[in-house]
């Protein structure tokens, strides 16, 4: 099985974190994906005073920050997993990625931080679940 966790670094995606750990420690063959997505800098107003690297440089460390939770849970149950980082609209992002890369399954928390702060079960997670053709179980 094939699972997919979009990881914000929140209590939220920590508590899916702990689900899929129990999933794992319980069913053999479980392959684990950690991905976190970043809302996408579109203002050309920032983009004229900051390359494109730099900009990469701040996705990517942002993108670690969030994931160090997820993957210090799962390290300390000594279960493989990959992580990914992602820049786009969030919810598009995690049902379109989840789809490329033929994925069984996603598991995610309810409420997250970031670009998903305000919401409880609220529009990423619906968005997620409407856009998504791959089964979708929501962590409160």
């Amino acid at each position: 099985m094939k699972i997919l966790v979009p990881v914000d670094g929140s209590d939220c995606a920590n508590r899916a974190i702990d689900h899929v750990i129990g999933l794992a420690q319980k069913q053999a063959g479980v392959e684990i994906h950690l991905l976190n997505v970043h809302i996408p800098v579109l203002s050309g107003h920032a983009k004229m005073f900051i390359s494109e690297q730099q900009l990469n440089d701040y996705y990517r460390v942002e993108g670690y920050t969030a994931l160090k939770p997820a993957e210090e849970r799962l390290t300390q149950a000594n279960i493989p997993y990959t992580h990914h980082i992602s820049v786009g609209h969030v919810a598009e992002t995690i049902a379109r990625y989840a789809k490329e890369n033929n994925f069984d399954q996603i598991i995610m928390g309810t409420r997250g931080l970031g670009a998903i702060s305000d919401f409880v079960l609220g529009s990423v997670t619906h968005k997620v679940i409407h856009l998504s053709s791959v089964p979708v179980t929501l962590i409160k």
